[in-house]
């Protein structure tokens, strides 16, 4: 059976970098307009050229959503989007309303189009009619079972499937939501979703025009009533495997550039043999909110965190590595480190995992220091352990 695909998000230029270097197969994105996730830096057009010719160089692939659910005021401007994408040489865009679709067939015939999650595609049906439309991927909407992508697969073989494997859930169907709309007038179907089914609410009596407030309690542990799990589905990949599914998609365009590196890592490694039980605990060590497998084995009513938000993770970042030469590290800070700290290297070598002691430390000058504490300074130190640029040092909490 084929290795299925690696998906990871690429909330910018440098993200796209990091997560081809930790072992994604491909990368979606978003360009500065007509894409869900508006507040992501997303790509101009130069760096979407540059990030193509980049995968490209690296046998991997781009491919670029523009997924919102659109007006006629925008079909003008996507007709010469798509135009550009096909130029670019792009290996997909992602697409959720039939008539972008439409317009996208006919100004692009060369694009290949994948249909995005916020299409809800729940049925073999619904597959089939986008198949039939000329689409050559499907991305399942994350409220389906394992069964019910077996049999979608079962109907539709000729028809890739592309499954959510990892990250944020929404509470609405696969991102079809107006909350964001009615309380902060921020359109999340266009991008600009605020996620305010994270937020903590509060009910207020009217009784005597006095404004009162009152906590919200759903039980002891507080009212956050809309805030979903994650995803986490990384003991079960082969399952899906099995059920039909072909890329296996990572949730976080506007997540951190130590997430996307620890998540792709983890799963790289799964894919590529390493036991699953002990990269389960490799995902704990970036931020994340309590782990469900959704809806994989049927229906789950534990989907919700009452919790507030998320976990800070095991591990903290501490620098990028920027160099190794004559076994000395050179590296940009990100959290505070001193001298004779205990620091892990994050890496898609075999490196990974193993600790280094900071020794012999030095600023940007080269003078000896004790303390790393200036944000993103430039600091040395001996180091016997190879490291490749691109690596991370964090610590364990």
């Amino acid at each position: 059976m084929e290795k299925p695909e690696l998906l990871a998000p690429a909330g910018s230029l440098n993200k796209l970098k990091i997560a081809l270097y930790y072992g994604a197969d491909a990368v979606y994105l978003g360009g500065k307009q007509f894409s869900l996730r508006s507040f992501a830096d997303n790509f101009t057009a130069e760096e979407l050229k540059e990030g193509v010719s980049y995968a490209h160089a690296h046998g991997k692939k781009v491919y670029v959503c523009a997924n919102i659910f659109a007006k006629n005021t925008d079909f003008a401007a996507l007709e010469d989007y798509f135009a550009q994408l096909q130029a670019l040489d792009v290996d997909a865009v992602l697409i959720s309303d039939p008539g972008v679709l439409r317009v996208c067939r006919k100004v692009a015939p060369r694009l290949p189009v994948h249909i995005s999650t916020q299409a809800n595609t729940l049925n073999a049906q619904s597959a089939a009619f986008w198949r039939e439309a000329g689409a050559e991927r499907v991305v399942l909407a994350r409220e389906l079972s394992l069964k019910e992508i077996a049999e979608i697969h079962a109907y539709n073989p000729d028809l890739e499937l592309e499954a959510f494997v990892h990250g944020a859930m929404c509470i609405s169907y696969s991102g079809r939501c107006y909350l964001s709309d009615y309380l902060d007038g921020r359109q999340s179907n266009r991008g600009a979703c605020v996620q305010a089914c994270r937020w903590k609410y509060r009910i207020q009596s009217d009784e005597g025009k006095r404004g009162e407030w009152y906590e919200l309690e759903e039980d002891e542990k507080g009212a956050y009533i809309m805030n979903s799990k994650d995803l986490n589905m990384s003991a079960h990949l082969n399952e899906l495997r099995e059920a039909g599914v072909r890329s296996f998609k990572i949730e976080g365009r506007m997540k951190s550039e130590y997430y996307l590196a620890t998540v792709v890592n983890a799963y790289r490694r799964i894919l590529d043999g390493a036991d699953p039980v002990l990269l389960g605990e490799e995902l704990e060590c970036a931020a994340h909110r309590d782990y469900t497998t959704a809806y994989a084995f049927g229906s789950n009513a534990d989907t919700i965190s009452p919790e507030n938000s998320q976990t800070k993770g095991t591990c903290e970042y501490i620098a990028n590595v920027l160099a190794w030469e004559n076994g000395r590290a050179t590296v940009e800070m990100r959290n505070r480190f001193r001298a004779g700290d205990v620091l892990e290297i994050l890496s898609p070598s075999g490196s990974f995992g193993k600790s280094v002691s900071v020794n012999d430390l030095k600023d940007s000058t080269g003078a000896p220091c004790e303390d790393a504490k200036l944000v993103q300074g430039k600091y040395s130190f001996a180091c016997s352990e190879p490291l490749s640029a691109g690596d991370i040092l964090r610590r364990r909490r």
